[in-house]
């Protein structure tokens, strides 16, 4: 057996060291040097998917992208009458972008374990063929997992892009096969409606897929009262057949165009009763673009805080009115108070002993906002929901016993 000095030793552990050194140091080049060439092969491509990315997140208004008028193939009609050809090409023409929408939602058993079980079930339309589905925000809220099912049968993974709580309109992502052309439905001008005209639904109702219903327009620009306690506006009243799981689908005109959300019934029994309201589409459209684009809705108000009145408010502080919003306090050097908005003086506490709060009296009363009555807190984003920062409104005050209109710039 050879033996070795100390010194030696040494140095061989010495070049042992440097050598293992050298040669992972010309590994590490060798793949920096693989993955450079792989990323600079692959550039071209994530270039394109970069600037479009950045074209629709600085564009200021989201651009649809929706699938061909001709996609769908040519039907027989003869031997049908001109309504039956209507019906029949409108349901061909929209049906597979009607989407079945089911959520699981998370509870909690005996042993306080959380689980997922079943959650709701509505509808959607698929308004982009990159898979965006515009729907109710109250058929995918609390939803712990939410599954889009299509046409065909398949079933697709979403996600919540945004949701928009003041116009119960919400807009799901899946993300289809690369192969797959998804058909779309085309927004219409609600703004254009007429009662009397011809609607068409097609939703899920008690889960039969793609049920078709027709009825016409039987109201125009109904305030009506959402289950989040909000007022949607400018609700479309339609005796269209609509049924649980019809919620978040699509209203349409005789040209297949996408005219409303079907949002909720008036019904005793909870079934349809003929009387379904629907967001209106000019509604739908601007809340989905942005909710897209930006995922939230920007609104302006007024930077002061409100008290909403009532009766015993209005009798205690000796008020010609005794609904509106008493406003309370106006930001200091805000828009509201650059505009002559005036608040409360005197503090006086209000409500049990428990639930005690403390508000101003002697202040502004808001009556009505361009020319809209805002008798509640809800009647008061009601009359904002379609408002931007910047926009300037007319608010209608009650200030002592004479009424005054004051000019102010919303703020975020």
């Amino acid at each position: 057996m050879k033996l070795y000095s100390r010194s030696q030793v040494v140095v061989i552990v010495c070049v042992t060291v440097i050598a293992m050194f050298l040669l992972c140091a010309s590994m590490a080049v060798a793949v920096f040097r693989v993955r450079t060439a792989e990323k600079t092969e692959e550039l071209p491509v994530d270039s394109e998917e970069i600037q479009e990315e950045s074209k629709y997140s600085d564009t200021p208004v989201f651009e649809f992208k929706t699938s061909a008028p001709d996609q769908v193939k040519k039907i027989d009609l003869d031997g049908y009458s001109q309504d039956e050809i209507q019906n029949i090409t409108v349901y061909a023409n929209c049906k597979d972008a009607v989407v079945n929408i089911t959520t699981e939602v998370v509870a909690v058993n005996w042993f306080l374990e959380p689980v997922p079980q079943s959650g709701g079930s509505g509808s959607g339309a698929i308004i982009d063929k990159r898979g965006y589905v515009v729907t109710n925000t109250h058929v995918i809220a609390d939803a712990y997992r939410i599954y889009v099912s299509l046409s065909d049968g398949t079933q697709y993974e979403g996600t919540v892009v945004g949701s928009d709580t003041a116009s119960d309109i919400a807009v799901v992502k899946f993300t289809p096969p690369e192969n797959m052309e998804l058909r779309t439905i085309d927004f219409g001008e609600s703004s254009h409606l007429k009662v009397g005209q011809k609607v068409i639904a097609i939703g899920n109702p008690f889960g039969l897929e793609r049920t078709m219903t027709t009825g016409i327009v039987s109201g125009l620009g109904r305030p009506i009262q959402s289950s989040q306690n909000t007022i949607i506006r400018n609700m479309i009243q339609t005796d269209t057949a609509i049924n649980p799981g019809n919620s978040g689908g699509p209203l349409l005109d005789t040209n297949g165009r996408l005219i409303g959300i079907n949002t909720m019934i008036y019904s005793n029994s909870g079934d349809s009763a003929g009387i379904g309201f629907a967001v209106p589409s000019d509604t739908a459209k601007r809340v989905a673009a942005e909710l897209i684009q930006n995922g939230k809705v920007r609104r302006g108000t007024i930077d002061a805080t409100f008290v909403q009145l009532n009766s015993s408010i209005a009798n205690y502080a000796k008020l010609a009115v005794n609904s509106g919003l008493l406003v309370q306090q106006v930001a200091e050097k805000g828009n509201a108070a650059k505009a002559g908005l005036k608040g409360g003086t005197n503090a006086v506490r209000y409500g049990s002993a428990r639930n005690s709060q403390i508000i101003y009296l002697g202040g502004d009363v808001i009556t009505a906002i361009d020319g809209i009555a805002v008798s509640s807190l809800a009647g008061y984003y009601a009359a904002l929901e379609s408002k931007k920062p910047g926009d300037e409104v007319s608010v209608a005050v009650l200030r002592g016993r004479k009424t005054e209109v004051i000019e102010i710039v919303l703020t975020e």
